[in-house]
């Protein structure tokens, strides 16, 4: 897993360096084709419940899931988010950045370090002998701390051998508390904020989520294992 994370986070990173005014979706989905199979990887997204695509781009408003294509441009002030995943040798690595294309509007700039700090909080909170619902506790917190929506109708997962595993991993508190986090186990983060509301829709591609109200978006995700000490970020470079 660590391996396949690896390879996520080298692929994210390539990616990152492609965002530019004038680049389309479809050319960074084959950046990220290539980069994985390059580095013995298959991309984990492709033909996935009949997903189309190796890499999920969305733009703005536009949550999670948003499809490559050939005609969708970049442009300056774009919010863009990268989600990642591959398979290497069984196992999965799975995580997601969200970026400004050029230069951004201060809102969009807050909203990126916000989630990607809620992100952060919830990773610190994943200990041994602690309850899942203390990493969503401390995701909701920092966000709503800073004025943004938590989307609630998406949500992490456990992370292994198959993509989506359990446990969820809401980054909001639920009633129940979730399993008591123990050492091995491991699970994707991923805080989804707003800048508006927190509902979402589906486009007619049912794929594209979006928010309802226009709003921006972000998403920042990693895999993550549970040790008997710090957790520990498996989707780093």
């Amino acid at each position: 897993m660590r391996e396949a994370g690896r390879i996520v986070a080298v692929t994210l990173l390539e990616l990152q360096d492609k965002i530019r005014p004038g680049i389309t979706t479809a050319e960074l989905d084959t950046v990220a084709e290539r980069t994985a199979h390059a580095l013995g990887a298959i991309p984990a997204f492709k033909g996935y419940h009949g997903y189309p695509a190796s890499l999920c781009i969305s733009l703005n408003d536009e949550v999670v899931h948003g499809i490559p294509n050939p005609t969708r441009v970049l442009k300056e002030g774009d919010v863009v988010s990268l989600d990642f995943g591959v398979i290497y040798q069984g196992f999965v690595g799975d995580a997601a950045i969200t970026v400004g294309v050029g230069k951004i509007s201060p809102e969009a700039e807050k909203l990126l370090k916000v989630t990607r700090e809620a992100l952060y909080a919830g990773i610190q909170q994943a200990r041994a002998g602690r309850h899942l619902q203390e990493v969503s506790r401390a995701v909701q917190e920092h966000a709503e701390r800073n004025g943004f929506a938590v989307v609630r109708q998406y949500v992490g997962h456990g992370v292994g051998r198959r993509m989506h595993e359990q446990p969820q991993v809401p980054n909001f508190v639920t009633p129940q508390r979730g399993p008591i986090l123990r050492p091995g186990m491991t699970f994707a983060i991923e805080p989804m904020l707003n800048t508006g509301s927190e509902e979402t829709r589906v486009r007619p591609d049912n794929w594209t989520v979006v928010t309802v109200d226009g709003g921006l978006s972000a998403h920042f995700e990693h895999t993550i294992a549970v040790t008997n000490g710090d957790p520990v970020i498996l989707t780093l470079p």
